[in-house]
């Protein structure tokens, strides 16, 4: 800012750089008349410019134009992409570290899910965005995905791969169609997929209750899940949904990001942005790992 002052400043593009007339004894220290330099070592009244020369500017106001700051600091407390991509890569750093612990113990997984539970239950109602149990989440998360992606692999090799793919894949294609403003939410979709995903999850708590006390491997390895529709695994045919329904999950985190940044949102709540898409991104992946082990399981 101070450089572009001084740049478009008259005075220090050449206009000033007339070298002004000696003036004779008797015209030292008159005031200079229109049309005329001013006298030696007398500068124009402060805030008159003479024509010809333009008023150099002064000391203080040079120091301010230096001191001034880029950006202030309302601006820099506000929510950018930047921060929060980088919000966001750091949660992740933490799910996959512990994730990468949770590989070798897969027992894991179960205090993962149970923490992400919790602690998403809390973040969601909290009212200010919290780092630290931002953070928390993440490593909850990564215990669940390292220990079950270790139990899938050790069952259908290769499972892991597939299943991250598949995901980058969904992500992708995702966040291309919204950035081409393909495909926004609306508060009907908003309000169905919200009743299906509460309908999901009892089922989800279900099954696992059932399969917990062993009433659900009457039906097969995946419990309910495996009980076959016109020949298709009932968890395959739910798996797709809760994918489709986790890609519009997705979408809703695209938009809290943008009318964040637009609207000028606080910084910090870039960590809520960041929790929304690693539980979403974790989501979609448990999805389709699931998927994918009830397809190779019926092979």
């Amino acid at each position: 800012m101070a450089n572009s002052a001084l740049k478009n400043n008259d005075f220090f593009n050449g206009r000033a750089t007339a070298t002004p007339a000696v003036p004779t004894p008797q015209q030292y220290g008159q005031q200079p008349q229109f049309g005329q330099q001013p006298a030696y070592g007398q500068a124009p009244q402060y805030g008159q410019q003479q024509y010809g020369y333009q008023q150099a500017p002064s000391p203080e106001q040079l120091y301010q134009q230096f001191q001034a700051p880029a950006a202030t600091r309302d601006q820099m407390d506000r929510m950018s992409y930047e921060d929060v991509i980088a919000k966001t890569a750091g949660v992740f750093a933490v799910l996959l570290a512990s994730a990468a612990l949770a590989w070798f113990v897969p027992l894991l997984a179960i205090v993962g899910a149970l923490g992400a539970l919790v602690t998403g239950i809390v973040l969601a109602f909290k009212r200010k965005p919290s780092p630290a149990l931002t953070f928390t989440f993440g490593v909850f998360e990564g215990f669940l995905v390292g220990g079950f992606s270790s139990l899938l692999e050790a069952q259908y090799a290769g499972i892991v791969f597939q299943a991250g793919l598949a995901t980058a894949v969904v992500i992708g294609v995702v966040l291309l169609l919204f950035l081409n403003s393909k495909v926004r939410t609306s508060p009907k979709f908003t309000q169905f997929f919200m009743i299906a995903g509460l309908a999901y999850f009892i089922f989800s708590l279900l099954n696992f209750g059932l399969m917990m006390f062993g009433a659900g491997q009457q039906f097969g390895t995946w419990g309910l899940r495996s009980i076959e529709v016109f020949g298709i695994p009932l968890g395959v045919i739910i798996g797709i949904f809760a994918v489709l329904m986790g890609a519009y999950m997705l979408v809703t985190d695209f938009e809290y990001v943008q009318r964040g940044v637009r609207g000028g949102a606080p910084r910090a709540y870039g960590w809520i942005a960041a929790y929304s898409l690693v539980s979403t991104v974790v989501y979609i992946y448990i999805e389709l790992l699931r998927i994918i082990a009830i397809l190779r399981g019926n092979d």
